[in-house]
Protein backbone atom coordinates (compact mmCIF):
# COMPACT_ATOMS: atom_id res chain seq x y z
CA UNK A 1 0.00 0.00 0.00
CA UNK A 2 1.68 3.31 -1.03
CA UNK A 3 0.77 5.75 1.81
CA UNK A 4 2.56 8.89 -0.16
CA UNK A 5 0.43 11.47 -1.18
CA UNK A 6 0.45 12.27 -4.87
CA UNK A 7 1.29 15.57 -6.72
CA UNK A 8 -2.27 16.75 -6.83
CA UNK A 9 -2.80 15.92 -3.12
CA UNK A 10 0.22 18.15 -2.26
CA UNK A 11 -1.00 20.96 -4.25
CA UNK A 12 -4.37 20.53 -2.66
CA UNK A 13 -2.78 20.47 1.10
CA UNK A 14 -0.75 23.64 -0.21
CA UNK A 15 -4.35 25.18 -1.22
CA UNK A 16 -5.79 24.37 2.40
CA UNK A 17 -2.61 25.60 3.80
CA UNK A 18 -2.70 28.94 2.24
CA UNK A 19 -6.39 29.37 2.67
CA UNK A 20 -6.26 28.98 6.50
CA UNK A 21 -3.29 31.61 6.31
CA UNK A 22 -5.11 34.34 4.73
CA UNK A 23 -8.91 33.65 6.21
CA UNK A 24 -8.57 32.78 9.79
CA UNK A 25 -8.62 35.96 11.85
CA UNK A 26 -5.13 36.18 13.65
CA UNK A 27 -6.95 36.76 17.07
CA UNK A 28 -8.41 33.73 16.59
CA UNK A 29 -5.22 31.80 16.01
CA UNK A 30 -3.42 33.52 18.59
CA UNK A 31 -5.77 32.20 21.02
CA UNK A 32 -5.25 28.51 20.36
CA UNK A 33 -1.74 29.02 19.67
CA UNK A 34 -1.60 29.85 23.19
CA UNK A 35 -3.59 26.43 24.66
CA UNK A 36 -7.14 28.42 25.26
CA UNK A 37 -10.43 27.58 24.16
CA UNK A 38 -12.56 29.32 20.78
CA UNK A 39 -14.93 31.25 22.12
CA UNK A 40 -19.04 30.71 20.57
CA UNK A 41 -18.53 33.50 19.41
CA UNK A 42 -14.93 32.67 17.46
CA UNK A 43 -16.46 29.17 16.47
CA UNK A 44 -19.36 30.90 14.82
CA UNK A 45 -17.62 33.07 13.26
CA UNK A 46 -15.09 30.56 11.67
CA UNK A 47 -17.45 28.20 10.74
CA UNK A 48 -19.20 31.18 8.42
CA UNK A 49 -15.96 31.89 6.49
CA UNK A 50 -15.81 28.29 5.97
CA UNK A 51 -19.33 27.64 4.41
CA UNK A 52 -18.49 30.80 2.15
CA UNK A 53 -15.93 28.75 0.98
CA UNK A 54 -17.76 25.51 0.48
CA UNK A 55 -15.69 23.52 3.03
CA UNK A 56 -17.67 23.57 6.48
CA UNK A 57 -18.73 20.39 6.17
CA UNK A 58 -16.25 18.79 3.29
CA UNK A 59 -17.64 15.06 4.11
CA UNK A 60 -21.01 15.59 3.43
CA UNK A 61 -22.93 14.78 0.15
CA UNK A 62 -22.59 17.32 -2.32
CA UNK A 63 -26.19 17.75 -2.56
CA UNK A 64 -25.99 19.32 1.35
CA UNK A 65 -22.94 21.39 1.04
CA UNK A 66 -20.51 18.78 1.23
CA UNK A 67 -16.71 19.13 -1.44
CA UNK A 68 -17.16 15.75 -3.40
CA UNK A 69 -13.11 15.45 -1.78
CA UNK A 70 -11.44 12.02 -1.48
CA UNK A 71 -10.68 10.31 1.63
CA UNK A 72 -7.40 11.68 1.63
CA UNK A 73 -8.42 15.21 0.43
CA UNK A 74 -10.60 15.19 3.88
CA UNK A 75 -7.70 13.31 6.10
CA UNK A 76 -5.64 16.46 4.32
CA UNK A 77 -7.90 19.10 5.33
CA UNK A 78 -8.59 18.05 8.81
CA UNK A 79 -4.97 17.80 9.42
CA UNK A 80 -4.16 21.19 8.20
CA UNK A 81 -6.57 22.16 10.14
CA UNK A 82 -6.18 21.19 13.46
CA UNK A 83 -2.57 21.98 12.58
CA UNK A 84 -2.91 26.07 11.37
CA UNK A 85 -4.39 26.60 14.19
CA UNK A 86 -8.29 26.75 13.65
CA UNK A 87 -11.26 25.90 15.74
CA UNK A 88 -12.77 22.61 14.88
CA UNK A 89 -16.26 22.70 13.32
CA UNK A 90 -18.86 22.10 15.98
CA UNK A 91 -18.49 18.29 16.31
CA UNK A 92 -22.26 17.70 17.76
CA UNK A 93 -23.61 18.92 14.40
CA UNK A 94 -21.21 18.75 11.79
CA UNK A 95 -19.57 15.02 12.45
CA UNK A 96 -22.13 13.50 14.65
CA UNK A 97 -25.85 14.40 14.19
CA UNK A 98 -25.50 15.89 10.86
CA UNK A 99 -24.42 12.25 8.92
CA UNK A 100 -26.88 10.41 11.29
CA UNK A 101 -29.40 12.74 9.24
CA UNK A 102 -27.70 12.57 6.58
CA UNK A 103 -28.04 8.69 6.50
CA UNK A 104 -31.39 7.54 8.59
CA UNK A 105 -33.30 10.87 8.64
CA UNK A 106 -36.35 11.83 6.03
CA UNK A 107 -36.28 14.44 3.63
CA UNK A 108 -37.89 17.02 5.54
CA UNK A 109 -35.50 16.49 8.02
CA UNK A 110 -32.61 17.32 5.87
CA UNK A 111 -34.25 19.96 4.62
CA UNK A 112 -34.74 21.92 7.83
CA UNK A 113 -31.71 21.00 9.47
CA UNK A 114 -28.26 20.43 7.43
CA UNK A 115 -28.36 23.71 5.75
CA UNK A 116 -28.52 25.37 9.39
CA UNK A 117 -25.78 23.12 10.77
CA UNK A 118 -23.47 23.68 7.73
CA UNK A 119 -24.09 28.08 8.95
CA UNK A 120 -23.80 27.12 12.19
CA UNK A 121 -27.26 28.84 12.26
CA UNK A 122 -28.19 25.86 15.04
CA UNK A 123 -26.15 24.94 17.48
CA UNK A 124 -26.51 20.88 18.85
CA UNK A 125 -25.34 19.30 21.58
CA UNK A 126 -25.12 15.12 22.77
CA UNK A 127 -27.67 13.58 25.11
CA UNK A 128 -26.08 10.38 25.24
CA UNK A 129 -24.72 10.04 28.99
CA UNK A 130 -26.81 9.37 31.65
CA UNK A 131 -26.36 8.85 35.52
CA UNK A 132 -25.36 5.17 35.83
CA UNK A 133 -25.29 4.98 32.07
CA UNK A 134 -22.08 5.81 30.72
CA UNK A 135 -20.04 3.27 28.75
CA UNK A 136 -22.72 0.68 29.61
CA UNK A 137 -25.03 3.65 27.23
CA UNK A 138 -27.41 0.36 26.21
CA UNK A 139 -28.50 1.11 30.07
CA UNK A 140 -29.74 4.84 29.75
CA UNK A 141 -33.07 5.71 31.33
CA UNK A 142 -34.53 8.37 30.40
CA UNK A 143 -37.76 7.63 28.05
CA UNK A 144 -40.12 8.90 25.48
CA UNK A 145 -43.68 7.40 25.48
CA UNK A 146 -45.90 8.00 21.98
CA UNK A 147 -49.10 10.64 22.74
CA UNK A 148 -50.97 11.05 19.85
CA UNK A 149 -48.06 13.53 17.44
CA UNK A 150 -46.28 14.03 20.03
CA UNK A 151 -43.16 12.10 22.45
CA UNK A 152 -43.17 12.87 25.80
CA UNK A 153 -39.68 13.14 27.36
CA UNK A 154 -38.46 12.68 31.02
CA UNK A 155 -35.37 11.85 32.15
CA UNK A 156 -31.61 13.30 32.83
CA UNK A 157 -28.77 13.14 30.60
CA UNK A 158 -25.12 14.69 32.19
CA UNK A 159 -21.36 15.28 30.71
CA UNK A 160 -23.68 17.56 27.95
CA UNK A 161 -20.35 19.12 26.40
CA UNK A 162 -21.37 22.87 25.82
CA UNK A 163 -25.12 22.67 26.38
CA UNK A 164 -24.97 26.08 27.40
CA UNK A 165 -24.51 27.26 24.63
CA UNK A 166 -27.40 24.94 22.94
CA UNK A 167 -30.25 25.53 20.27
CA UNK A 168 -31.11 21.35 19.83
CA UNK A 169 -30.21 18.32 21.20
CA UNK A 170 -30.17 14.93 19.96
CA UNK A 171 -30.81 12.33 22.37
CA UNK A 172 -31.67 8.61 23.22
CA UNK A 173 -34.55 7.80 24.52
CA UNK A 174 -35.90 4.69 25.66
CA UNK A 175 -39.37 4.59 24.13
CA UNK A 176 -39.88 0.50 24.92
CA UNK A 177 -38.71 -0.95 28.39
CA UNK A 178 -40.50 -4.56 27.09
CA UNK A 179 -37.80 -5.79 24.50
CA UNK A 180 -34.04 -6.17 24.98
CA UNK A 181 -32.07 -2.60 25.94
CA UNK A 182 -30.01 -2.38 22.95
CA UNK A 183 -33.62 -2.30 20.59
CA UNK A 184 -36.08 -0.41 22.76
CA UNK A 185 -34.20 2.63 22.19
CA UNK A 186 -34.54 5.74 19.30
CA UNK A 187 -33.49 8.53 18.31
CA UNK A 188 -35.06 12.15 18.92
CA UNK A 189 -33.78 15.81 17.84
CA UNK A 190 -35.41 17.98 20.52
CA UNK A 191 -35.23 21.40 20.54
CA UNK A 192 -33.53 23.16 23.62
CA UNK A 193 -36.31 25.88 24.02
CA UNK A 194 -39.10 23.29 24.86
CA UNK A 195 -40.75 23.64 27.96
CA UNK A 196 -39.39 21.39 30.44
CA UNK A 197 -35.87 21.45 29.92
CA UNK A 198 -33.29 22.69 32.16
CA UNK A 199 -29.60 22.63 32.00
CA UNK A 200 -27.49 22.57 35.03
CA UNK A 201 -23.54 23.63 34.62
CA UNK A 202 -20.66 21.32 36.15
CA UNK A 203 -17.58 22.61 37.34
CA UNK A 204 -14.55 20.54 36.10
CA UNK A 205 -10.94 20.24 37.97
CA UNK A 206 -10.06 22.72 35.13
CA UNK A 207 -12.05 25.26 36.66
CA UNK A 208 -14.64 25.73 33.50
CA UNK A 209 -18.16 24.27 33.05
CA UNK A 210 -17.90 23.31 29.48
CA UNK A 211 -19.91 20.13 30.30
CA UNK A 212 -23.93 20.24 32.07
CA UNK A 213 -26.96 18.05 33.70
CA UNK A 214 -29.95 18.79 30.96
CA UNK A 215 -32.91 17.60 32.77
CA UNK A 216 -36.44 16.37 30.61
CA UNK A 217 -39.19 17.07 32.48
CA UNK A 218 -42.39 16.34 30.87
CA UNK A 219 -40.81 17.64 27.43
CA UNK A 220 -43.05 17.32 24.58
CA UNK A 221 -41.45 16.79 21.17
CA UNK A 222 -43.08 16.23 18.03
CA UNK A 223 -43.50 12.66 17.07
CA UNK A 224 -41.99 14.75 13.34
CA UNK A 225 -38.39 15.05 15.04
CA UNK A 226 -38.18 11.27 15.26
CA UNK A 227 -35.29 9.94 13.04
CA UNK A 228 -35.33 7.02 11.20
CA UNK A 229 -37.97 4.09 12.41
CA UNK A 230 -38.50 3.76 16.53
CA UNK A 231 -36.29 1.41 17.90
CA UNK A 232 -33.50 2.11 15.99
CA UNK A 233 -31.51 4.82 17.84
CA UNK A 234 -29.01 1.70 18.99
CA UNK A 235 -28.08 1.33 15.44
CA UNK A 236 -27.88 5.47 14.66
CA UNK A 237 -25.56 5.87 18.20
CA UNK A 238 -23.39 3.33 16.78
CA UNK A 239 -22.98 4.80 13.57
CA UNK A 240 -22.47 7.77 14.82
CA UNK A 241 -19.55 6.69 17.32
CA UNK A 242 -17.65 5.51 14.52
CA UNK A 243 -17.39 8.53 12.68
CA UNK A 244 -16.97 10.03 16.34
CA UNK A 245 -14.14 8.15 17.37
CA UNK A 246 -12.20 8.77 13.99
CA UNK A 247 -11.75 12.46 14.67
CA UNK A 248 -11.13 11.69 18.20
CA UNK A 249 -7.51 10.89 17.34
CA UNK A 250 -6.72 14.63 16.16
CA UNK A 251 -3.22 13.68 14.81
CA UNK A 252 -2.58 17.71 13.56
CA UNK A 253 -3.64 19.11 16.66
CA UNK A 254 -0.91 16.98 18.72
CA UNK A 255 1.39 17.91 16.08
CA UNK A 256 0.50 21.52 16.35
CA UNK A 257 0.93 21.02 20.54
CA UNK A 258 4.23 19.32 19.95
CA UNK A 259 5.48 22.89 18.37
CA UNK A 260 4.33 24.27 21.47
CA UNK A 261 6.36 21.89 23.65
CA UNK A 262 9.50 22.77 21.31
CA UNK A 263 9.06 26.15 21.57
CA UNK A 264 8.36 26.29 25.53
CA UNK A 265 11.55 23.89 26.04
CA UNK A 266 13.88 26.00 24.23
CA UNK A 267 12.77 29.11 26.50
CA UNK A 268 12.89 27.26 30.20
CA UNK A 269 15.87 26.53 31.65
CA UNK A 270 16.89 23.60 33.48
CA UNK A 271 20.09 23.82 35.04
CA UNK A 272 21.05 26.71 33.59
CA UNK A 273 20.28 25.44 30.43
CA UNK A 274 17.78 25.12 27.28
CA UNK A 275 15.15 22.52 28.57
CA UNK A 276 15.27 21.19 24.95
CA UNK A 277 18.93 20.01 25.75
CA UNK A 278 17.99 17.68 28.82
CA UNK A 279 18.47 14.65 27.30
CA UNK A 280 15.71 12.99 28.83
CA UNK A 281 13.18 15.15 28.03
CA UNK A 282 13.88 15.03 24.39
CA UNK A 283 13.62 11.22 24.77
CA UNK A 284 10.12 11.50 26.21
CA UNK A 285 9.09 14.17 23.65
CA UNK A 286 10.69 12.08 20.59
CA UNK A 287 9.09 8.67 21.64
CA UNK A 288 5.97 10.49 21.27
CA UNK A 289 6.69 12.43 17.94
CA UNK A 290 7.86 8.21 17.10
CA UNK A 291 4.24 6.95 18.34
CA UNK A 292 2.33 9.74 16.51
CA UNK A 293 3.90 9.24 12.97
CA UNK A 294 3.35 5.25 13.55
CA UNK A 295 -0.51 6.36 14.16
CA UNK A 296 -0.94 8.65 11.44
CA UNK A 297 0.24 5.85 8.86
CA UNK A 298 -2.38 3.85 10.59
CA UNK A 299 -4.58 6.25 10.13
CA UNK A 300 -3.79 6.89 6.60
CA UNK A 301 -4.63 3.21 6.14
CA UNK A 302 -8.15 3.42 7.43
CA UNK A 303 -8.48 6.55 4.84
CA UNK A 304 -7.08 4.22 2.23
CA UNK A 305 -9.53 1.54 2.70
CA UNK A 306 -12.13 3.69 3.27
CA UNK A 307 -13.93 2.80 -0.39
CA UNK A 308 -14.11 -0.62 0.00
CA UNK A 309 -16.08 -0.06 3.18
CA UNK A 310 -19.74 -0.81 3.45
CA UNK A 311 -21.80 1.77 3.45
CA UNK A 312 -23.27 3.38 6.98
CA UNK A 313 -20.79 0.40 8.59
CA UNK A 314 -18.09 2.32 10.58
CA UNK A 315 -14.63 0.89 10.54
CA UNK A 316 -13.66 -1.05 14.36
CA UNK A 317 -9.92 -0.01 13.35
CA UNK A 318 -11.60 3.69 14.43
CA UNK A 319 -11.18 2.21 17.77
CA UNK A 320 -7.79 1.86 17.25
CA UNK A 321 -7.25 5.58 16.88
CA UNK A 322 -9.37 6.38 19.20
CA UNK A 323 -7.41 4.88 22.13
CA UNK A 324 -3.65 6.03 20.79
CA UNK A 325 -4.73 9.11 19.75
CA UNK A 326 -6.32 9.92 22.87
CA UNK A 327 -3.51 8.76 24.72
CA UNK A 328 -0.93 10.66 22.97
CA UNK A 329 -2.96 13.93 23.14
CA UNK A 330 -2.67 13.20 26.78
CA UNK A 331 1.21 12.70 26.56
CA UNK A 332 1.23 15.75 24.92
CA UNK A 333 -0.56 17.42 27.51
CA UNK A 334 1.85 15.76 30.19
CA UNK A 335 4.80 17.33 28.37
CA UNK A 336 3.46 20.30 28.33
CA UNK A 337 3.02 20.69 31.92
CA UNK A 338 6.58 19.11 32.68
CA UNK A 339 7.99 22.31 30.23
CA UNK A 340 6.52 25.38 32.09
CA UNK A 341 7.60 23.29 35.63
CA UNK A 342 6.37 25.24 38.24
CA UNK A 343 4.77 28.01 36.19
CA UNK A 344 1.68 25.44 35.90
CA UNK A 345 1.36 25.67 39.56
CA UNK A 346 -0.67 28.63 39.71
CA UNK A 347 -4.58 29.06 39.17
CA UNK A 348 -4.76 32.17 37.00
CA UNK A 349 -8.38 33.29 36.47
CA UNK A 350 -9.90 33.39 33.47
CA UNK A 351 -6.25 31.95 31.78
CA UNK A 352 -8.57 30.15 29.07
CA UNK A 353 -10.47 32.93 28.56
CA UNK A 354 -8.53 36.29 28.59
CA UNK A 355 -7.02 37.81 31.21
CA UNK A 356 -6.62 41.68 32.68
CA UNK A 357 -3.27 40.92 34.72
CA UNK A 358 0.37 39.71 33.67
CA UNK A 359 0.71 36.05 33.19
CA UNK A 360 2.54 34.35 35.79
CA UNK A 361 5.82 33.10 33.82
CA UNK A 362 6.09 32.78 30.22
CA UNK A 363 2.86 33.97 28.49
CA UNK A 364 1.95 30.28 27.14
CA UNK A 365 2.16 28.67 30.86
CA UNK A 366 -1.72 30.02 32.12
CA UNK A 367 -3.35 27.41 30.23
CA UNK A 368 -1.05 24.13 30.65
CA UNK A 369 -2.55 22.92 33.66
CA UNK A 370 -5.93 23.41 32.97
CA UNK A 371 -5.31 21.98 29.74
CA UNK A 372 -3.32 18.31 30.81
CA UNK A 373 -6.46 18.11 33.54
CA UNK A 374 -9.14 18.70 30.54
CA UNK A 375 -7.31 16.29 28.61
CA UNK A 376 -8.03 13.83 31.24
CA UNK A 377 -11.64 13.25 29.64
CA UNK A 378 -9.90 12.47 25.85
CA UNK A 379 -9.69 8.38 26.63
CA UNK A 380 -13.63 8.46 28.28
CA UNK A 381 -15.62 10.20 25.66
CA UNK A 382 -16.65 8.78 22.60
CA UNK A 383 -16.69 5.17 24.28
CA UNK A 384 -13.57 4.51 27.29
CA UNK A 385 -10.64 3.50 25.72
CA UNK A 386 -11.41 -0.13 28.06
CA UNK A 387 -14.66 -0.23 25.94
CA UNK A 388 -12.74 0.46 22.72
CA UNK A 389 -10.19 -2.57 23.23
CA UNK A 390 -13.03 -5.05 23.92
CA UNK A 391 -14.51 -3.66 20.24
CA UNK A 392 -11.44 -4.53 19.20
CA UNK A 393 -11.05 -8.03 20.47
CA UNK A 394 -13.95 -8.83 19.07
CA UNK A 395 -14.47 -7.07 15.95
CA UNK A 396 -10.60 -7.57 14.31
CA UNK A 397 -9.56 -10.58 16.63
CA UNK A 398 -12.25 -11.90 16.52
CA UNK A 399 -12.27 -13.03 20.54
Amino acid sequence: MDLRFTPEEIAFRDEVRAFFKQALPDSIRRKLSEGRSPSKEDMVTWTRILNQKGWAVPHWPKEWGGTGWSAVQQYIFGDELQQAPAPQMLPFGVSMVGPVIIEFGNEAQKKRFLPRIANLDDWWCQGFSEPGAGSDLASLKTTARREGDFYIVNGQKTWTTLGQHADWIFCLCRTDATVKKQVGISFLLIDMKTPGITVRPIQLIDGGSEVNEVFFDDVRVPAENLVGQEGRGWDYAKFLLGNERTGIARIGMTKERIRRIRQLAAEERDAGRPLIENRRFMEKLTQLEVELKALEITQLRVVANEAKRAKGKPDPASSILKIKGSELQQTATELLLEAVGPYALPFEEGALEGRNLPPIGPELAGPVAPGYFNYRKVSIYGGSNEIQKNIIAKAILGL
